[in-house]
């Protein structure tokens, strides 16, 4: 799997988009630090299913990153405003 600090910051950006049940188990796995056994056991479905539900999430963050790059035009923001005075870039960054 994908570096999970990476995923989580494009589920930041993303996970509005995913369904009510992936965000669930994403969620379970990266945040609640739940194996892919204790969430199948959960769910009362096998843990395959889990694991395959957890790759189609991270397959469509990646894949919304690629298409619409939020996450690498916030860092190139951040990089270009880091010279900016303290007020001006902590406005800046509430948009981003």
């Amino acid at each position: 799997m994908k570096d999970s600090v990476y995923l989580g910051i494009l589920y930041d950006y993303y996970g509005v988009l995913l369904t009510e049940k992936q965000k669930e188990y994403f969620e379970e796995y990266y945040f609640l630090n739940l194996t892919l056994t204790e969430i199948s056991e959960n769910k009362k479905i096998s843990r395959n299913a889990v694991h395959k539900q957890l790759k189609d999430v991270e397959e469509k963050l990646i894949f919304y990153e690629e298409k619409l790059n939020l996450y690498q035009k916030a860092l190139t923001i951040e990089q270009l405003i880091k010279d900016f005075p303290k007020e001006k870039k902590e406005e800046i960054l509430k948009l981003i």
